[in-house]
């Protein structure tokens, strides 16, 4: 396993790709970084599936801070952080978990809460 040092700046950057307009509306980059069983707690109090993506996730504008990872196992790892929203204004938590399969890690399940600060 990759130290937890590399491991951190790995899944942080693939979430980080997850927030930019290329990837958020490419359905090819999508499946790279999205299992199959994919799914998503959002923000907005939605339930999505992997599946239900087909246009993409939209574009937005947003900041990550306080990016942590919490491994579960060598092969499971949960993270956590924060976004701002700069176009609404809103700061929210977020955690996904994210699984070591077949050589590259992808996303199993994602959850964001709106927060007041």
């Amino acid at each position: 396993m990759e130290s937890l040092h590399s491991l951190k700046e790995h899944l942080c950057m693939l979430e980080e790709r997850l927030l930019k307009p290329e990837i958020r509306t490419s359905q090819v980059e999508l499946k790279k970084l999205l299992a199959n069983e994919f799914f998503e707690f959002g923000s907005s109090g939605r339930v999505l599936y992997k599946d239900q993506l087909e246009n993409g996730i939209g574009t937005v504008k947003m900041t990550l801070s306080d990016f942590e990872i919490h491994p579960l196992s060598d092969e499971i790892t949960l993270v956590t952080y924060r976004i701002f929203n700069e176009v609404k204004k809103q700061d929210s938590l977020r955690s996904s978990i994210w699984k070591f399969k077949d050589g590259q890690w992808k996303m199993y399940f994602h959850q964001g809460t709106p927060t007041e600060f």
